[in-house]
């Protein structure tokens, strides 16, 4: 899916991203969700990933097209580390035009390097027209 063309059901997305240890010390600066299993290293040196950090890569796919989203369902499956390369796959489900706008909902999911789904995610926004 790029902006710019049409949007069709069954279009889809694919982004990566490796959180690194300085990831999830800023969102935890950020956010001030200062959990030990994410401020503390585990026994083999890796953080737990923040779930909410988790999807910002749904939302990087949103950001690509102009996304609105409105509704926003995340269903975190497993435990994502630092040092874990997620591989995210967004769906169009639906596709409304309307005056103005286009209105989409998307499903999806996040898989770590092992192939194991860490995260599911539905969501309803608008992409408005380029004058808007």
């Amino acid at each position: 899916m790029k902006r710019g063309r049409p949007f069709q059901v069954g279009d889809v997305s694919v982004c990566e991203r490796c959180f690194t240890e300085e990831d999830v010390l800023e969102f935890l600066r950020i956010s001030g969700d200062a959990g030990r299993h994410h401020a503390r290293p585990d026994a083999h040196g890796r953080r737990v990933v923040h779930g909410l950090l988790t999807a910002t890569i749904p939302t990087r796919l949103g950001g690509e097209i102009d996304y609105l989203a409105r509704e926003m369902t995340f269903e975190f499956l497993r435990p994502v580390f630092t040092g874990d390369t997620i591989r995210c796959e967004a769906t169009i489900t639906e596709v409304v035009p309307e005056a103005g706008r286009v209105r989409l909902a998307m499903s999806g999911g996040c898989w770590n390097q092992d192939g194991k789904e860490v995260l599911r995610f539905n969501t309803r926004g608008v992409v408005l027209d380029e004058a808007e």
